[in-house]
């Protein structure tokens, strides 16, 4: 099959600005993409999608993503663990929700049960469900005791033993990124983002075992001591990082090839926007959130400026946050971390296709046709993409998710 889109305006996902030009799909990867006008026209195509000066651009790829953190624009839950067939229904649905907002591609940053994500990644990828491109994760493992955080679970017990065995039992199920809370957190345990959870020993049995299982490791760290062990493992991605010091600075610019960062600004605009029933106690979240939004309007353009790769990605499926809003995260790049429209769309679809480890993320000859067509110009209005419906087109592999109103058979 080949489609040809034309008479678009092309943002390939570098940050570089938009130019007209037509893109020729074929099978699953973008084979041509030409510039001008009158790009590619009269070339031979089963499929011609006519764009009338909209804008094409890569898939959008969230790099901090909880589906089983039920709730969505779709349903609402209003408690924050469900009955395991539940669970299994919401991810899902979420799976299929990010999917209609644009979402191509997802890093899972950790999941509430046990084998529901591996098992999801495979129906996706077999077109049992629709759903993005999925790097799987299992439960988040934080370790036990008073200084442990609620959200996750231990897995064999404590000692660097005991994490080469998780990784074992994780490598076993078909994870591709485990999930370490390795620091503690405010917003669920007043005072405790500043614990350490973990010993250096266990950090670096996780980082090498890991490794010679060819699986990667995604890091919740808030203070320089964790996002120290972090980095010292080899994490791939570290969420947060809000009170990084100085030296923390220096270095993660260091390091900055080695690693990605995403700060997660979703959850914390989103629990301080919040207005809960009387209930509902958020005040120990909002005021976490108010402190990590102060430091992180400074921390996050600092580390951009030296070359640290920042992704979108903010804790989405609280129900104060639910997921569908997850491109609400590229206005906040620009409205609190001071990003160009087309710097937050990079952070989006470029880097986010880097830390995916696939050909995604940009408009080149040769990648995945994972596509947007999207009414309007985001490159001037990042907010468009939290509406659906401006989302004209979504191709995924080269086969239309959702196709435009009008398409001609050649």
């Amino acid at each position: 099959m080949r489609t040809l889109i034309r008479q678009v305006s092309i943002f390939d996902g570098s940050g570089s600005p938009r130019q007209a030009g037509a893109v020729l799909v074929e099978g699953e990867r973008i084979v041509r993409v030409a510039f001008g006008g009158d790009a590619l026209d009269g070339e031979n195509a089963d499929v011609v999608i006519e764009g009338r000066g909209m804008t094409l651009m890569p898939g959008l790829v969230d790099a901090h993503t909880h589906l089983t953190w039920g709730s969505s624009v779709e349903k609402i839950y209003h408690q924050f663990i469900l009955p395991p067939e539940e669970l299994k229904i919401a991810a899902w649905r979420n799976a299929r929700v990010l999917l209609d907002h644009g979402f191509t591609s997802i890093y899972s940053a950790g999941a509430l049960g046990d084998m529901i994500e591996p098992e999801l990644a495979q129906a996706i990828a077999s077109g049992e469900t629709p759903g993005p491109r999925m790097v799987p994760s299992t439960l988040e493992r934080s370790p036990e005791g008073d200084e442990g955080v609620d959200t996750g679970d231990v897995f064999n017990g404590r000692g660097p033993d005991a994490m080469r065995q998780f990784v074992s039992y994780c490598r076993d199920e078909g994870v591709q990124s485990i999930k370490l809370v390795v620091s503690g957190e405010d917003a669920l345990k007043p005072n405790s983002a500043m614990d350490v959870l973990y010993t250096r020993e266990e950090m670096l049995a996780a980082g090498e075992a890991t490794r010679e299982a060819g699986m990667w490791i995604a890091a919740h760290t808030y203070s320089p001591e964790a996002i120290g062990l972090a980095l010292d493992a080899g994490a791939r991605i570290l969420y947060h990082c809000s009170f990084a010091d100085d030296a923390t600075v220096e270095r993660m610019a260091a390091d900055r090839d080695k690693f990605f960062y995403a700060p997660g600004p979703g959850v914390s605009i989103a629990a301080i926007e919040a207005s809960p029933p009387p209930h509902i106690d958020m005040t120990h979240m909002k005021a976490s959130a108010n402190v990590r939004m102060g430091l992180e309007g400074k921390l996050v353009p600092e580390l951009k400026a030296r070359g640290v790769r920042v992704l979108t990605g903010g804790d989405y499926g609280f129900p104060f946050n639910p997921h569908g809003r997850n491109a609400r995260d590229l206005e906040h790049f620009v409205q609190y971390y001071g990003f160009t429209p087309a710097e937050a769309l990079r952070s989006a679809t470029q880097y986010g296709g880097e830390l995916m480890g696939l050909e995604v993320g940009l408009v080149k000859e040769g990648w995945l046709a994972d596509l947007l067509l999207v009414d309007g110009d985001p490159t001037a209005d990042v907010a468009i993409l939290q509406d659906k419906d401006r989302l004209k087109m979504i191709m995924k592999g080269g086969a239309l998710y959702k196709a435009p109103a009008e398409i001609e058979p050649s």
